[in-house]
């Protein structure tokens, strides 16, 4: 029998359990942005696929999620430097997902555990 695909492990520290909340729940904002609005929102649906990788121990999910973070940190943070306050709950939890990837315990813990 084949592996078994999970969308959360409880069985991984809390800092990793709450970033692969919060890449579902970017994506899902992600894809509401893209059904109504912008093709941008792919952009955050990239970060509900690496949740997804991170709840079932992919080492490379977790790359993705921290790369395409920072990057959306940045952007976030040039935008708000440039005047659009409306992005600053979305840098905001942007902010909050990549301090909880690079957490010590998430850092070890994918160290140890991730394929």
């Amino acid at each position: 029998m084949g592996e078994v695909r999970k969308w959360f492990d409880s069985s991984q520290p809390q800092t990793l359990q709450g970033a692969v909340m919060l890449c579902y729940i970017t994506a899902i904002f992600g894809l509401i942005l893209m059904l109504f609005s912008s093709p941008v929102g792919i952009v955050p649906i990239v970060l509900g696929v690496a949740g997804y990788g991170i709840a079932n121990e992919k080492r490379w999910a977790y790359v993705m999620a921290i790369v395409v973070t920072a990057l959306v940190v940045v952007l976030y943070a040039w935008f708000a430097l440039t005047g659009a306050y409306g992005l600053l709950i979305n840098l905001l939890f942007n902010v909050v997902l990549f301090a909880l990837l690079l957490h010590p315990q998430s850092r070890s813990y994918q160290k140890i555990w991730f394929k």
